[in-house]
């Protein structure tokens, strides 16, 4: 999996991956326009849609109708570094009988995203000062 993330101007970036883009930005009240989501938002997208997709696979594997599943996700900012420091997954299924509750919690707790967060990958940053060394993904028009 790779993505790229560049400079757009002012608090904006661009990110793309396979042929998709999409742009971040922050509010107005930290100098951005608001024009698209923030960066930690991304994330917890990120990981709403996670668990979504098992949600719904768990789902309709079993016949059942996913059409009015939602994920709701929360995170709380704080400590220093300054990170997420919690995050509620809310899976919302009107109608689920009680003999599925268990096995869609399970099969959400298989989210890809979660389950990183729990053991977390390494992580190494490294500075490049020449553009020869990325690949070029044209700029969004």
């Amino acid at each position: 999996m790779d993505v790229s993330v560049r400079y757009f101007g002012g608090k904006r970036f661009e990110i793309a991956a396979r042929g998709h883009r999409i742009l971040t930005d922050q509010p107005v009240e930290n100098q951005g326009e608001d024009s698209a989501m923030t960066p930690p938002e991304l994330f917890l997208s990120a990981v709403g849609a996670c668990a979504g997709h098992y949600a719904a696979e768990y789902l309709q594997a079993r016949g059942l109708d996913a059409g009015k599943l939602e994920i709701h996700v929360s995170g709380e900012k704080g400590d220093r570094p300054v990170r997420i420091v919690s995050l509620d997954i809310d899976v919302i299924v009107p109608g689920l009988s009680d003999r599925y509750r268990e096995g869609l919690l399970r099969a959400v707790n298989l989210c890809l995203i979660k389950n990183t967060l729990l053991a977390l990958p390494a992580i190494e940053v490294r500075l490049t000062t020449s553009s020869e060394s990325l690949e070029h993904v044209p700029a969004l028009q």
